[in-house]
């Protein structure tokens, strides 16, 4: 069985499998902007216990590893690293623009583009063939820069920038069309993913493209 974990956007997912990543044992998603440590234990408790699994039958953990919060990736990577370790299982990492793209691949013709919000007109972004081949790795760009790669089209776009990314193609006559723009990815696909993914290909490793957001407070006057 898999357990896969994702804390890396706007919620905390969870959800047992087979070992195919294709049939769902238990599963539970929370909308979060914060608090993701304090919710995840819990929520895996559930999980698991409806699942109907003990521990020695859980022979793989997939976790999302951004990109995404900064302190969201490392909460669940925290945590499946901490699982492994203690189940003696392996894990593995899986990007979120591959979980947002994967529901997609076979769907249609053309180009995925999956989006995730980096704020300040910036996207963490991918591109894929409709077959799921890479066609770019991961990278931090500005809307415009994305439309450049996605040339004229036609794409399908996904996540949670998704809408953004549309508007910005659109506007320069782009045929793209939002194929889901779901806060988070479908914890699901990262269970997909994860049971065809390798520790040693995929390690469990946060996958930032940025610097965190930090506001350092000014020093007091004296």
């Amino acid at each position: 069985m898999i357990l896969a974990i994702d804390t890396a956007l706007g919620a905390v997912s969870a959800c047992v499998t087979d070992s195919d990543g294709l049939r769902v044992l238990s599963t539970e998603r929370m909308l979060l902007e914060r608090g993701h440590a304090e919710a995840l234990a819990p929520l895996l408790d559930r999980v698991l216990a409806r699942s109907g699994c003990s521990f020695d039958q859980i022979s793989k953990v997939a976790v999302s590893v951004g990109p995404g919060s900064f302190t969201g990736v490392r909460v669940g990577v925290a945590a499946a690293r901490a699982l492994g370790l203690a189940w003696e299982r392996p894990v593995v990492g899986v990007s979120t623009l591959a979980a947002f793209a994967a529901p997609l691949v076979g769907q249609a013709g053309g180009v995925i583009a999956a989006a995730v919000d980096a704020r300040h007109g910036r996207v963490f972004c991918q591109l894929f063939h409709a077959d799921g081949r890479q066609l770019t790795s991961p990278q931090l760009l500005g809307l415009r820069e994305v439309t450049r790669l996605i040339g004229s089209g036609p794409a399908q776009l996904a996540g949670n920038a998704a809408s953004l990314l549309a508007i910005e193609c659109w506007s320069m006559g782009i045929a793209v069309e939002i194929a889901g723009d779901a806060i988070s990815p479908d914890i699901k696909a990262i269970a997909r993913l994860g049971a065809l993914s390798d520790a040693r290909n995929a390690p469990p490793k946060p996958l930032y493209l940025k610097e965190p957001d930090v506001t350092i407070a000014p020093a007091a006057v004296r």
